[in-house]
């Protein structure tokens, strides 16, 4: 039986737009819209784009053992986890990690958002709520907590790009006491106008919301939460109010794109059911500063630390912009000619380019005069052995082989962990 595609409050905004359409994680959502992949992604990087992200899941966590449940199922250490003095996830702070199964392999990632002591927020990925509620429903023990699945109950849209703090002072109330304290990784405000939280951000014409400093594009910005009813009234406020700060509407391809470039995983592509390990994501496990074992057990942990000759995953960056295909397998072949492999994303960071030995971006400061870039394929592949920096390899499909580097980073100079108050103008 074919499973019913989905829409999110915006599917006819995108429709009247232009926009086209595809399905991911059971929606029919906007891939690109006229303007073009290319632009959107081009734009975030310079000025602001706004994604239609509705079709994320929605999990709340509650009661007095919430805290407790989310220790024993998600990978981060909720007692150690915030900045660089690893301090403990408090009221207004979110994290990044992993939910894992019994054998180390990825279920989905997930930001957990601390409402309060026994109140939490989950995000997780299109089509993963049921999943991932049922996941924690049945780990939960004698825990008193409940897990509630809100799949399609909330309305969430990114705004990204060094001009989105700029922009949204023009749609909330108070945005100087919105922005004062909002560090990476922080919320404010609620989505529920119940919630004494939701005093705390509002629009100008009263409606309550989440705001967080987070999003998946490596760029400065925010995740927008909000009851969905308000949804497509926002989308357009922040369109018009944004227009003459150069704002354009984003669809998935941009996002894949610029979340390649920002060194940022694609959930059962980059990450799935193989042990998490060896990829560039340690910091979603909670290792303890011997990286001999973890800071506290949690499911999967026990396999993790026990896996014999796990794979390894490396992000790459190639020297031109023509990518390999992965819909149908595509290798990785090492300088000896023997197949080491696969490619799990190719996308084409079209902000990017080399110049001799380095890459820059049309943001970095020191860029080249007359710098055009022509955008670099970039990715992630798995191999069956380490690969250091600077290792050539060769990507291979049935059309074409692709000449690329073994890197840690790929497009510099991003904004996502800029001060804010260096990010948002006095006007």
């Amino acid at each position: 039986m074919n499973q019913e595609v989905k829409t999110t409050p915006l599917h006819a905004w995108h429709r009247d737009h232009g926009a086209n359409m595809a399905i991911f994680g059971g929606y029919e959502m906007p891939l690109w819209y006229p303007t073009g992949a290319r632009r959107e992604h081009c734009t975030v990087l310079t000025h602001a784009g706004l994604f239609d992200t509705s079709h994320m899941a929605c999990i709340l966590i509650e009661g007095p053992a919430a805290y407790e449940l989310l220790q024993h199922c998600f990978s981060k250490d909720l007692d150690a986890c915030i900045g660089a003095k690893k301090t403990p996830l408090e009221d207004g702070r979110c994290a990044y990690g992993i939910f894992l199964n019994e054998e180390g392999e990825t279920i989905d990632d997930a930001i957990v958002y601390r409402l309060h002591r026994e109140q939490y927020m989950v995000i997780v990925n299109a089509g993963m709520g049921g999943t991932i509620a049922g996941h924690l429903a049945a780990h939960r023990g004698n825990r008193e907590s409940t897990v509630t699945d809100l799949t399609d109950r909330i309305g969430k849209i990114d705004i990204q790009g060094p001009l989105a703090g700029t922009i949204l002072k023009k749609v909330i109330q108070r945005p100087e006491t919105v922005f004062d304290r909002m560090p990476y990784f922080s919320f404010k405000g609620h989505f529920d106008a119940r919630s004494p939280l939701a005093e705390a951000v509002r629009l100008n014409d009263g409606t309550p919301l989440l705001l967080s400093r987070t999003g998946y594009t490596g760029e400065f910005g925010f995740e927008i939460f909000l009851d969905p009813a308000h949804l497509v009234a926002l989308w357009e406020t922040i369109m018009d109010r944004g227009e003459t700060a150069g704002l354009v509407a984003c669809g998935l391809a941009a996002r894949d794109s610029l979340r390649a470039g920002a060194v940022l995983p694609l959930s059962h592509q980059d990450i799935g059911p193989w042990p998490f390990l060896n990829n560039p994501w340690p910091f979603a496990l909670p290792y303890a500063p011997d990286r001999t074992g973890f800071t506290k057990a949690f499911i999967g942990a026990e396999a993790l630390l026990h896996i014999a000759d796990p794979e390894y995953t490396h992000a790459y960056a190639g020297f031109d912009l023509r990518k390999v295909s992965t819909h149908d397998t595509a290798v990785v072949v090492d300088s000896d000619g023997v197949e080491i492999g696969t490619v799990l994303t190719c996308a084409t960071d079209m902000g990017i380019d080399r110049v001799d030995d380095r890459i820059f971006s049309i943001t970095s400061p020191d860029k080249p005069d007359s710098f055009k870039p022509r955008g670099l394929c970039c990715g992630f592949i798995k191999v069956r052995k380490e690969l250091p920096n600077g290792t050539v390899v060769q990507l291979r499909d049935n059309k074409r082989s692709v000449k690329v580097m073994i890197t840690d980073d790929i497009r510099p100079d991003r904004t996502a962990r800029r001060a804010l108050k260096d990010m948002v103008d006095d006007g």
